[in-house]
C-alpha cells in the first residue's frame, strides 16, 4: 500500500468511512494469512496475552503497523501484532488481536473499535473480548475470571455515528456464557463498568459504580461490544480480576499488579479461553 493510499484511510479524518478502512484492513490480513475467511476473533486485554498460543497453530503474524487503521501497542503487557490461528482440531481460523486501542489514548473512538469492525469484515461472526478489571466483590480475588453479562458505559461516548439505533438488550450473549460455563461451571458473571481512564477510579467512584449495579471496573470493552453488536457479531466478554478496586482494598493500585495477576492466572485463563473458543467453532 502506498503512503498516499494509506493517508486516504486515516480513521481520524471524519470524511473517511470507517467501514472502508475495516475492509482494507481485512483485505491485508487475508492476503498475509492466505485465508479469505476467519471465523472467530479475540481481543486480548491485560492478563490474557498467552491465550493465543493455546488456541492452535499460528499461521501468520502481522505487525499492527502494516495494517490500515492499526497502531502499535500503548500499554505494557499487550502485543502489537495480529495473528491468524488455525484452531486445533478444526478447520476454522481465529483472528487474534494482541492489543487494543484505549479511549484514554486520545486517538478518537474509531480506532478503539477498529479491530471489531475489521473482524466483522474478515468474516467473523463471533468475538471474544477480554480485559483486566478491578473487583468490587471482595470474594473475587486477583486471578479470577468473570463472565460479563451486562455493562455500564461511563465514557459518555458511543462508536455509533448518526441516527443508527442499535438494541443492546442482549448484548452479551447468554448462549455463549452458558457455553463457557460448560467448560468451567464455577464461572460467575457480573456487570462491568467502563470509566474513561487512564487514572484509576477513586474510592467514591467505585462506590458509585457499586450503587449503580456494577461488579467490575475497568477502562475498555464496552465501546468495542457496542460496535460488535452494530456489526452483527455475537459477543462473549470475559474479565480477569487483577486487583480489588480502590476502597475495596487498602492497597495502592498499579499497572504492575495487573501484569503480575495476569501472569499468575495464565495457567487457568489460557486453557479456559482456548477450550471455550473450540466449543464456539464446533459444529
Amino acid at each position: 500500500m502506498t503512503s498516499s493510499s494509506a493517508d486516504s484511510l486515516d480513521l481520524r479524518d471524519p470524511s473517511v468511512d470507517p467501514s472502508v478502512v475495516a475492509a482494507a484492513a481485512a483485505e491485508v490480513i487475508a492476503h498475509r494469512a492466505r485465508a479469505a475467511h476467519h471465523d472467530v476473533a479475540l481481543v486480548l486485554g491485560s492478563g490474557w496475552g498467552q491465550t493465543g498460543d493455546l488456541i492452535g497453530r499460528t499461521v501468520a503474524t502481522i505487525d499492527n503497523a502494516e495494517v490500515p487503521g492499526f497502531a502499535k501497542a500503548a500499554v505494557a503487557g499487550h502485543t502489537a501484532v495480529i495473528r491468524s490461528v488455525a484452531i486445533a482440531g478444526t478447520d476454522r481460523k481465529a483472528l487474534v488481536f494482541g492489543t487494543r486501542t484505549h479511549y484514554y489514548e486520545g486517538r478518537g473512538i474509531r480506532p478503539v473499535v477498529h479491530a471489531v469492525r475489521t473482524a466483522a469484515a474478515a468474516g467473523c461472526r463471533t468475538i471474544v473480548l477480554t480485559n483486566g478489571s478491578g473487583s468490587l466483590n471482595p470474594k473475587w480475588t486477583p486471578g479470577t475470571p468473570i463472565l460479563i453479562r451486562d455493562h455500564l458505559n461511563l465514557t459518555a461516548a458511543s462508536p455509533i455515528e448518526g441516527a443508527n439505533f442499535v438494541d443492546l438488550t442482549d448484548l452479551y450473549s447468554a448462549r455463549l456464557r452458558e457455553l463457557a460455563r460448560g467448560v468451567d461451571p464455577s464461572l460467575e458473571e457480573g456487570v462491568y463498568v467502563q470509566f474513561r481512564g487512564p487514572h484509576y477510579e477513586t474510592p467514591a467512584e467505585v462506590q458509585m459504580a457499586k450503587i449503580l449495579g456494577g461488579d467490575l471496573v475497568g477502562m475498555s470493552t464496552t465501546l468495542e461490544a457496542i460496535a460488535a453488536r452494530q456489526c452483527g457479531l455475537e459477543v462473549l466478554a470475559v474479565s480477569l480480576v487483577t486487583n480489588l478496586a480502590a476502597g475495596i482494598s487498602d492497597r495502592p493500585l498499579s499497572h504492575s499488579d495487573v501484569l503480575e495477576a495476569g501472569d499468575a492466572a495464565a495457567e487457568r485463563c489460557g486453557p479456559l479461553l482456548a477450550a471455550v473458543v473450540a466449543r464456539i467453532v464446533s459444529p
